[in-house]
Parts: C-alpha cells; sequence; structure tokens
C-alpha cells in the first residue's frame, strides 16, 4: 500500500505532538494548570489540547480547541495556557491558536476526566 497516499486521503485532522522534544512534558504540566471556570477538570485532561508542536529552536505553537464556540472565555483561554507555558525555562516563544476541526467531543477526554465528571 502507497503510504504517502494513504497519508493525504487519511491524514490526521489532530496534527501529532512532538512528545520527544525535551521541554514537552513541562508544556503539558503547564497545560493542566489550565482549567475551564465551569468545568473542574483541566483543559489538557478534558482533550482541548490539541498539538503541542515545539521546534528545535523551542518555540512552542499549541492548537487548542473549547468545549464549545460560544465558550464565555473562549476570548481568553488562548492566553490563560500561553501565559502557563511562557514562564517554563527554555521556551523561546509560544503560540496558542484556536481551532475547531475537528469538533471537540466527550471522546477526546481522558479517563481522568470522565471519572471526575461522572462519566465512568
Amino acid at each position: 500500500m502507497d503510504q504517502s497516499k494513504d497519508m493525504l486521503e487519511g491524514a490526521p485532522l489532530i496534527a501529532p505532538s512532538s512528545t520527544d522534544h525535551p521541554l514537552y512534558e513541562a508544556v503539558v504540566a503547564a497545560c493542566q494548570s489550565v482549567y475551564d471556570p465551569e468545568i473542574p477538570v483541566n483543559i489538557y485532561e478534558l482533550g482541548l489540547i490539541y498539538t503541542i508542536d515545539i521546534n528545535a529552536e523551542s518555540e512552542v505553537n499549541i492548537k487548542m480547541s473549547l468545549t464549545a464556540p460560544g465558550c464565555p472565555v473562549a476570548g481568553e483561554m488562548p492566553g490563560w495556557v500561553a501565559d502557563a507555558v511562557e514562564p517554563i525555562p527554555g521556551v523561546k516563544t509560544v503560540d496558542v491558536a484556536l481551532v475547531w476541526e475537528p469538533p471537540w467531543g466527550m471522546d477526546m477526554m481522558s479517563d481522568e476526566a470522565r471519572l471526575e465528571l461522572g462519566f465512568m
């Protein structure tokens, strides 16, 4: 099977994260410190952080979504994430972008989030 053709047709809607970058775990921990004010679970466990991309220059690009486009803190939450990640030693810059594709769904939550919210 031609993998390059398959990648184009079946390309994931969510780009992979830079899990092998030395700063990745610290960025995840920073994202876990940010909460949606209406839900008692951090945005990482809710599955709102789609991609954490960290390049060789330690520039962090985060793609995130919200539980709903009409979320009351839609304009503020990317800033909260950037404020949490920026102080990490070694991080050069942080860019947080809101994306709506794919739409967030409850299936994106971690098992911990489902348990905390009573869905398990």
